[in-house]
């Protein structure tokens, strides 16, 4: 059953990057990117990947969605014309995923127990997280610890995606452009506002639940700090943006998202300060355990800050930039 409907997933995946390569208006584009990753969140999902469907959902199908329909507001309805190289472009992609799917033959099948991966890196995390960590989702304790440098990486890529953000839409805006901070967003539609008043407080307590449950069950703080921002800017779509920044201001999202950014870098200071080494958690307390889990909490904590100051931050200021006449 879980292949046959894994099948149909495949099926309106394909379906729907055909339509998304074929249509020429942007706006159906963007409803159709946001279908897709819809789709692929659902498929991580029947992968036992709840992890990655969750981030698929908040990032991919909401709050990516809402970016690219601010960016859409400062530009053209439809997509421009190519006239040249448009022949050389069908052939790096026909090259490109030849080469893609050629790849695939060497991987092995899905769930094999004989594959590499199963033979010796999973196993070894299987039997010593519940030693060296003791909690039992294995996920967080590679993201967090075992492969902590990586997600440190990640962590300064996300503040460097903001800054550069401000830097592109930060320049002065054309003269005689229309931009209304006090806009009302959708205050006087009743139905929007009903449903969206209902759903803010719940995405948020599902955002902190995520958080803070991330050692226990599917979570950390990547998808806490989206499902946060998601809850921000749906109170800034039915409120406005005016009193979504009254609410969070400016200098609280850019403190979100240096802030996180640096506690998870001292956290790894204070373990070589205390005799470790760099993000080797197990000295912050007198228990290793005991050590890990309040390491791997206050990295997620800067992780969840980071991601959702840098969300928020790229939201205002796409919706700041004066819309296209």
């Amino acid at each position: 059953m879980i292949i046959i409907f894994a099948l149909f997933l495949l099926s309106l995946l394909v379906i729907t990057a055909l339509a998304i390569v074929r249509t020429k208006n942007l706006f159906v584009a963007v409803m159709l990117t946001s279908i897709f990753s819809l789709l692929m969140a659902a498929n991580f999902f029947i992968l036992d990947a709840a992890d990655v469907a969750l981030t698929e959902a908040a990032v991919g199908a909401g709050i990516t969605t809402v970016i690219f329909l601010s960016a859409l507001a400062l530009t053209v309805e439809r997509e421009k014309k190519v006239r040249s190289g448009r022949r050389l472009a069908m052939v790096v992609v026909a090259i490109l995923a030849t080469i893609m799917i050629y790849a695939t033959f060497d991987k092995p099948r899905l769930g094999d127990p004989e594959a590499p991966v199963h033979q010796h890196l999973a196993p070894w995390y299987l039997e010593n997280t519940p030693v060296l960590m003791d909690f039992p989702n294995v996920v967080t304790a590679v993201l967090g610890s075992f492969r902590g440098y990586d997600t440190l990486g990640e962590v300064f890529v996300v503040f460097a995606a903001s800054i550069g953000v401000l830097f592109i839409l930060g320049v002065k805006p054309p003269e005689g452009s229309s931009y209304d901070p006090e806009a009302s967003g959708l205050r006087h539609h009743l139905i929007p506002q009903v449903v969206g008043r209902l759903l803010i407080p719940f995405i948020v307590l599902f955002g902190l639940y995520v958080q803070f449950h991330g050692e226990y069950g599917p979570g950390g703080g990547f998808q806490a700090g989206a499902l946060i921002a998601s809850g921000v800017i749906l109170y800034a779509l039915l409120e406005g943006e005016a009193a979504a920044l009254r609410a969070v201001p400016q200098s609280v999202l850019m403190g979100l998202v240096i802030g996180g950014a640096c506690l998870y870098g001292a956290v790894g200071i204070v373990c070589v300060l205390l005799g470790g080494n760099f993000l080797e958690y197990s000295v912050l307390a007198s228990d290793p355990a005991k050590g890990q889990q309040l390491g791997i909490l206050l990295i997620e904590a800067g992780v969840g800050m980071a991601v959702c100051g840098a969300l928020l931050t790229i939201f205002h200021a796409f919706a700041a930039r004066p819309m296209r006449s």
